[in-house]
């Protein structure tokens, strides 16, 4: 353990390629943070769109030890499939978290796993764009932690919240799964370039592109409330 870096836990491509006893374990610690990030509270320091741009580029090397599969287009499809169900039910939990806690977390105190002012931001985002906000927060850190929790919260309709969240899960995963994987591949071929050999440049970009809303959002508030 004297070894380990504790930085390793802010890069996507730890999770993705870590094993235990010898046994690839990247994809199950993927599921995992997927129904963490958009099912708990807790997760919204947690990687999601990095990672999912980068699990498509490890798509191989994730599914291989859930399935041998040779075909290379059902291999993404059956890893973004995984990937979206655990978004569903991470929402689904964090519906039911919402639904069940009510306004108790806007009388809970601010810590390190919990921010209120997140809860605020997303309840904002959500009256804003109703049901759509679900397919929204998707793209969005932060948001999308707390968006199902929110739906829970105004009670949105079971069956329309679920519509929203089948939907934009599977979108959410299936771009960004299938954009790192052809990207990839594209790159190596046309260019010559491994993106393998630029993870740090590229998830820097993802996480300016992802969090760039939410920053002008920001930006745009704090006028107001200095008024």
């Amino acid at each position: 353990m004297s070894d380990f870096d504790w930085m390793q836990l802010l890069n996507p491509e730890f999770y993705i390629t870590m094993s235990l006893g010898g046994v690839k374990v990247g994809l199950w610690i993927v599921l995992f943070i997927v129904f963490a990030e958009t099912g708990l509270f807790a997760g919204f320091f947690l990687p999601g769109d990095s990672l999912l741009f980068l699990s498509g580029i490890y798509s191989r090397d994730l599914i291989e030890n859930f399935a041998f599969i040779e075909s290379d287009i059902l291999n993404v499809v059956l890893l973004s499939t995984l990937i979206a169900i655990a978004g569903i039910l991470g929402n689904m939990v964090g519906y039911w978290f919402g639904a069940k806690s009510g306004y108790y977390l806007y009388k809970k105190e601010d810590s390190f796993w919990f921010k209120k002012k997140y809860l605020i931001q997303s309840k904002d985002f959500f009256e804003k764009y109703g049901g759509k906000a679900i397919i929204f927060a998707r793209f969005l850190p932060i948001v999308r932690t707390f968006a199902p929790i929110v739906a829970g919260i105004v009670t949105m309709d079971k069956k329309k919240f679920m519509f929203y969240n089948i939907v934009s899960s599977f979108l959410w995963s299936f771009v960004l799964i299938f954009s790192g994987h052809y990207l990839y591949g594209m790159f190596l071929d046309k260019f010559d370039v491994d993106l393998k050999k630029h993870i740090e440049v590229i998830v820097i970009g993802i996480i300016l592109v992802s969090t760039l809303p939410v920053f002008l959002k920001f930006i745009k508030k704090v006028p107001k409330e200095q008024e």
